[in-house]
Protein backbone atom coordinates (compact mmCIF):
# COMPACT_ATOMS: atom_id res chain seq x y z
CA UNK A 1 0.00 0.00 0.00
CA UNK A 2 2.78 2.43 0.87
CA UNK A 3 4.54 1.83 -2.45
CA UNK A 4 1.65 3.51 -4.25
CA UNK A 5 2.28 6.71 -2.32
CA UNK A 6 6.09 6.82 -2.50
CA UNK A 7 6.41 9.18 -5.46
CA UNK A 8 3.69 11.63 -4.30
CA UNK A 9 5.12 11.70 -0.77
CA UNK A 10 8.66 12.34 -2.02
CA UNK A 11 7.35 15.20 -4.14
CA UNK A 12 5.36 16.69 -1.26
CA UNK A 13 8.33 16.54 1.12
CA UNK A 14 10.63 17.96 -1.57
CA UNK A 15 8.21 20.83 -2.05
CA UNK A 16 8.27 21.57 1.67
CA UNK A 17 12.09 21.55 1.70
CA UNK A 18 12.25 23.91 -1.28
CA UNK A 19 9.64 26.18 0.31
CA UNK A 20 11.54 26.25 3.61
CA UNK A 21 14.70 27.28 1.79
CA UNK A 22 12.83 30.00 -0.07
CA UNK A 23 11.37 31.33 3.17
CA UNK A 24 14.80 31.25 4.82
CA UNK A 25 16.12 33.20 1.85
CA UNK A 26 13.43 35.86 2.31
CA UNK A 27 11.14 34.86 -0.57
CA UNK A 28 7.77 33.83 0.85
CA UNK A 29 6.07 34.37 -2.52
CA UNK A 30 8.44 32.00 -4.27
CA UNK A 31 7.94 29.53 -1.42
CA UNK A 32 4.18 29.55 -2.02
CA UNK A 33 4.61 29.05 -5.76
CA UNK A 34 7.07 26.16 -5.32
CA UNK A 35 4.88 24.53 -2.67
CA UNK A 36 1.84 24.72 -4.91
CA UNK A 37 3.75 23.35 -7.92
CA UNK A 38 5.10 20.37 -5.98
CA UNK A 39 1.74 19.62 -4.38
CA UNK A 40 -0.06 19.73 -7.73
CA UNK A 41 2.50 17.38 -9.24
CA UNK A 42 2.21 15.05 -6.24
CA UNK A 43 -1.58 15.02 -6.63
CA UNK A 44 -1.36 14.31 -10.35
CA UNK A 45 0.95 11.34 -9.75
CA UNK A 46 -1.06 9.97 -6.84
CA UNK A 47 -3.70 7.24 -7.05
CA UNK A 48 -6.32 9.97 -6.54
CA UNK A 49 -5.87 11.12 -10.15
CA UNK A 50 -7.33 7.88 -11.46
CA UNK A 51 -10.81 6.38 -11.29
CA UNK A 52 -11.26 3.72 -8.62
CA UNK A 53 -9.30 0.57 -9.38
CA UNK A 54 -10.86 -2.87 -9.35
CA UNK A 55 -9.26 -6.29 -9.24
CA UNK A 56 -8.23 -8.06 -12.41
CA UNK A 57 -10.98 -10.66 -11.94
CA UNK A 58 -13.64 -7.98 -11.44
CA UNK A 59 -12.39 -5.97 -14.44
CA UNK A 60 -12.50 -9.05 -16.66
CA UNK A 61 -16.02 -9.87 -15.47
CA UNK A 62 -17.21 -6.32 -16.11
CA UNK A 63 -15.43 -6.12 -19.46
CA UNK A 64 -17.06 -9.35 -20.62
CA UNK A 65 -20.46 -7.89 -19.70
CA UNK A 66 -20.09 -4.36 -21.11
CA UNK A 67 -17.29 -4.64 -23.71
CA UNK A 68 -15.21 -1.88 -22.16
CA UNK A 69 -11.40 -2.12 -22.23
CA UNK A 70 -9.26 -2.84 -19.17
CA UNK A 71 -6.33 -0.53 -18.44
CA UNK A 72 -3.55 -1.92 -16.26
CA UNK A 73 -1.66 0.93 -14.59
CA UNK A 74 0.45 1.86 -11.57
CA UNK A 75 0.80 5.07 -9.56
CA UNK A 76 3.72 7.29 -10.54
CA UNK A 77 3.78 6.11 -14.15
CA UNK A 78 3.96 9.15 -16.40
CA UNK A 79 2.62 7.23 -19.39
CA UNK A 80 -0.39 6.10 -17.33
CA UNK A 81 -0.94 9.71 -16.29
CA UNK A 82 -0.69 10.82 -19.93
CA UNK A 83 -3.30 8.24 -20.91
CA UNK A 84 -5.57 9.26 -18.02
CA UNK A 85 -5.35 12.97 -18.84
CA UNK A 86 -5.82 12.51 -22.58
CA UNK A 87 -8.88 10.31 -22.01
CA UNK A 88 -10.45 13.03 -19.89
CA UNK A 89 -14.01 12.15 -18.89
CA UNK A 90 -13.80 9.02 -21.04
CA UNK A 91 -11.41 7.57 -18.43
CA UNK A 92 -14.50 6.52 -16.48
CA UNK A 93 -15.55 4.37 -19.44
CA UNK A 94 -12.69 1.88 -18.95
CA UNK A 95 -11.89 -0.50 -16.11
CA UNK A 96 -8.70 0.44 -14.25
CA UNK A 97 -6.55 -2.19 -12.53
CA UNK A 98 -3.69 -0.99 -10.32
CA UNK A 99 -0.98 -3.64 -10.75
CA UNK A 100 0.65 -2.65 -7.45
CA UNK A 101 -2.54 -3.48 -5.58
CA UNK A 102 -3.55 -6.58 -7.53
CA UNK A 103 -1.02 -9.39 -8.06
CA UNK A 104 -3.28 -11.02 -10.66
CA UNK A 105 -3.28 -7.78 -12.64
CA UNK A 106 0.53 -7.63 -12.47
CA UNK A 107 0.68 -11.24 -13.66
CA UNK A 108 -1.66 -10.43 -16.57
CA UNK A 109 0.63 -7.57 -17.63
CA UNK A 110 3.74 -9.75 -17.38
CA UNK A 111 2.01 -12.40 -19.51
CA UNK A 112 1.07 -9.80 -22.13
CA UNK A 113 4.48 -8.10 -22.27
CA UNK A 114 6.83 -11.05 -22.12
CA UNK A 115 7.70 -10.79 -18.44
CA UNK A 116 7.87 -7.02 -17.94
CA UNK A 117 5.39 -4.91 -16.02
CA UNK A 118 5.09 -2.31 -18.77
CA UNK A 119 2.13 -0.03 -18.21
CA UNK A 120 -0.23 1.20 -19.37
CA UNK A 121 -1.29 -2.06 -20.91
CA UNK A 122 -4.79 -2.13 -22.34
CA UNK A 123 -6.74 -5.35 -22.74
CA UNK A 124 -9.37 -4.92 -25.44
CA UNK A 125 -11.44 -7.93 -26.53
CA UNK A 126 -8.79 -10.23 -25.10
CA UNK A 127 -5.94 -8.60 -27.07
CA UNK A 128 -3.27 -6.68 -25.10
CA UNK A 129 -1.98 -3.32 -26.33
CA UNK A 130 1.08 -1.88 -24.59
CA UNK A 131 1.17 1.90 -24.15
CA UNK A 132 -1.46 2.63 -26.81
CA UNK A 133 -2.17 6.03 -28.24
CA UNK A 134 -4.91 7.69 -26.14
CA UNK A 135 -6.79 8.81 -29.26
CA UNK A 136 -6.85 5.21 -30.50
CA UNK A 137 -8.19 4.00 -27.16
CA UNK A 138 -10.88 6.69 -27.14
CA UNK A 139 -12.08 5.49 -30.57
CA UNK A 140 -12.34 1.93 -29.22
CA UNK A 141 -14.66 2.83 -26.35
CA UNK A 142 -18.21 1.51 -26.59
Amino acid sequence: MMRRWTVPMVLAVSGLVVAARQIAGGSPGAAAVWSLAFLLLAGALSPWAFPASVTDAEARRRSAADGRPIVYWRPGCRYCLRLRIRLGRDARRVHWVDIWRDPDGAAAVRAATGGDETVPTVLLAGVPHVNPDPAWLRRQLP
